[in-house]
């Protein structure tokens, strides 16, 4: 039998449980017959105000993150969204990929999908993306393992422009005008903007953004769910959230 409401598929999503803006995201590209499943990695909103603090952040997720997995796997998801970014970036390409396969050693097989390696499917759709800007909400730690993963794979990093959020959960708090402002920055020498970090609320922010810049501005919420949706065979047209659900 087919569950009523996911008659398409059903998500499983672990995010942080400081995390206010994934689950709102997602749930505004969400197509009928697909349903959004949220489980929340515990964890304190810890303040961060260096680098040793971040990883003490980071630390309290990647501890909390296979429970999460284990419950979230309880309603037989089609598919396992991991809705949080640092940790998918960590030790570059390879530490990307030893994670995935961790992620389906622990969901038995089930298709687990990443946003760092979402984000890269959704440059390659584009093609022709050499030169890369990048925002986060991180720390400079966070920064450079973010740069690693992109560097790895043969994209030349224009700018990295961490800004440095003071908690997980405050990361939610940066303005739409801040966000413009530091995209503006990135823009300039880049062939598209990637953003990281999925407590940032840029969903919608990318797909103005685009118009006005008139080049590729992804947002790593809306890289994840796309490259979810597509790698389970669905390929429905979304607007308001940029070129890349409509194009590709």
């Amino acid at each position: 039998m087919t569950d009523t409401l996911g008659w398409r598929t059903k998500f499983a999503v672990i995010a942080p449980s400081t995390n206010t803006s994934v689950q709102p995201e997602y749930d505004s590209m969400r197509p009928m017959g697909v349903t959004n499943h949220f489980c929340r990695i515990a964890i304190p909103d810890t303040k961060v105000a260096d680098d040793d603090s971040f990883m003490v952040m980071l630390h309290n997720i990647r501890n909390a993150t296979l429970d999460a997995v284990d419950v979230s796997m309880t309603m037989s998801p089609g598919c396992l969204i991991m809705g949080m970014s640092a940790e998918t970036f960590w030790d570059g390409a390879d530490g990307a990929d030893r994670l995935h396969k961790k992620m389906l050693e622990r969901t038995g097989g089930v298709p687990v999908v990443m946003g760092s390696t979402a984000v890269d499917a959704a440059l390659k759709a584009y093609g022709g993306i050499k030169k890369i800007g990048i925002l986060t909400p991180y720390m400079p730690v966070g920064d450079a393992q973010v740069q690693k993963f992109f560097e790895d794979l043969g994209y030349e990093v224009t700018q990295i422009k961490g800004l440095k959020s003071p908690s997980p959960m405050l990361i939610a708090h940066e303005t739409p005008r801040t966000l413009k402002r530091a995209v503006e920055e990135l823009s300039e020498g880049a062939d598209a903007i990637v953003q990281c970090g999925t407590n940032l609320a840029f969903a919608r922010v990318a797909g103005i953004a685009e118009f006005w810049l008139e080049k590729p501005v992804i947002a790593i919420n809306t890289a994840t769910y796309w490259h979810a949706l597509r790698s389970m065979g669905i390929n429905d047209k979304l607007e308001n959230f940029g070129s890349l659900f409509l194009e590709h």
